[in-house]
């Protein structure tokens, strides 16, 4: 179909099925991929526990969570093709120059979401794990359900995957002159206000030092989109 022609709200939404079709596709065949690797993910996972070997509370949990943590992994694998799909329903509403710097973002993109989650599993969920550990552990013996514990691993591993994809974010609407760099600058303190909202949602510790972890890396990744904002 010419990309000059108007489409219709009908021929919108087949376009928005067929890329999400294929998203999905994408995603479930790089979640059996994801599978030949579960075993070592969760073994990684269950590391900051300590050999304090969580339970399993009904029949079938332990298969749940082998496929919920080998979708967490199709997702990082299926990301370019996601990001791909989600541009190319949105191209045709831009100009051909406002593509070229669109169709960039996508492998920044997918490295951006590796690299939060990534940090996520290896630096943030230690040190939580750590401190929810030994926090009233004369008192009381942490003890936990693999299903409510992964839930909490991979909901952390998602949102800050996903904050780490704020400087692209910012880069991009810079290009589409939707923010400027001296409303960035300008507005920095409030930024930061905002960013440490966020780190407090996100960090599952209520320690200033936990916060501090997810803050610094947040106010990196704004400076740092606001770096290429001034490129735009």
């Amino acid at each position: 179909m010419s990309e000059n022609k108007e489409m219709t709200l009908l021929e919108h939404l087949e376009e928005l099925r067929d890329c999400l079709v294929k998203a999905a596709i994408a995603l479930g065949v790089a979640t059996l991929v994801g599978l030949i690797f579960t075993r070592r993910a969760l073994e990684l996972l269950l590391a900051p526990t300590g050999g304090n070997q969580p339970i399993a509370l009904h029949p079938t949990e332990n298969i749940v969570i082998y496929f919920k943590v080998a979708l967490i992994l199709g997702l990082v694998l299926a990301m370019p093709v996601i990001i791909y799909e989600f541009i190319r329903f949105v191209a045709p509403g831009l100009t051909p120059q406002e593509k070229r710097y669109l169709y960039i973002l996508i492998p920044g993109a997918t490295v951006s979401f590796a690299t939060g989650v990534a940090f996520a599993g290896l630096v943030m969920l230690p040190f939580s794990i750590r401190y929810l550990q030994g926090f009233m552990s004369d008192l009381i013996k942490p003890s936990y359900s693999i299903g409510r514990y992964i839930s909490f691993v991979t909901s952390l591993l998602l949102w800050v995957g996903l904050s780490f994809e704020s400087p692209l974010l910012i880069f991009f609407l810079a290009k589409l002159g939707v923010i400027k760099v001296q409303t960035l600058t300008r507005n920095r303190k409030y930024a930061i206000l905002i960013v440490a909202i966020i780190a407090a949602v996100i960090t599952p510790t209520p320690d200033p030092f936990n916060m501090l972890i997810v803050m610094a890396p947040l106010i990196l990744l704004y400076e740092i989109g606001v770096l290429l904002a001034r490129l735009a």
